[in-house]
């Protein structure tokens, strides 16, 4: 065990490298951060793009169902057009509701992409 000067001078470098450790890694997990935050706005702008087209082309059938049920001559007609708007609606929810979650999916994958480096390191 040093004792006097020695020991204050050892301590101080030891401190001194810690802080500079702490700094490098907090540095590191704001850069990974921000990276992040990049990837999850990018995913977020992915997915309201996708919504905001899914609700446009939901009106657009919806309207041309309205206008074919208007010009319908007879109940049975109506009922065939109906049954048709329902089935290619339900259609195209499922596959928007498949898209969706893809999108979602890959939007975690992209936000915790940053953080894999850091966690590998803790391991």
């Amino acid at each position: 065990m040093r004792s006097g000067k020695g020991a204050s001078t050892q301590g101080k470098r030891e401190m001194t490298q810690t802080y500079e450790d702490f700094s490098k890694y907090g540095k590191e997990f704001a850069d990974t951060g921000l990276k992040s935050f990049a990837s999850l706005s990018k995913g977020a702008q992915a997915i309201a793009t996708e919504a905001g087209e899914y609700t446009k082309k939901s009106f657009e059938a919806g309207s041309a169902a309205v206008e074919k049920l208007i010009s319908a001559k007879s109940l049975e007609k109506a009922i065939e057009i109906q049954s048709d708007f329902a089935k290619q609606s339900y259609e195209s929810f499922v596959a928007e509701a498949t898209k969706f979650g893809d999108l979602y999916a890959e939007l975690a994958k992209e936000a915790y992409k940053p953080f894999e480096s850091i966690v590998a390191k803790a391991k």
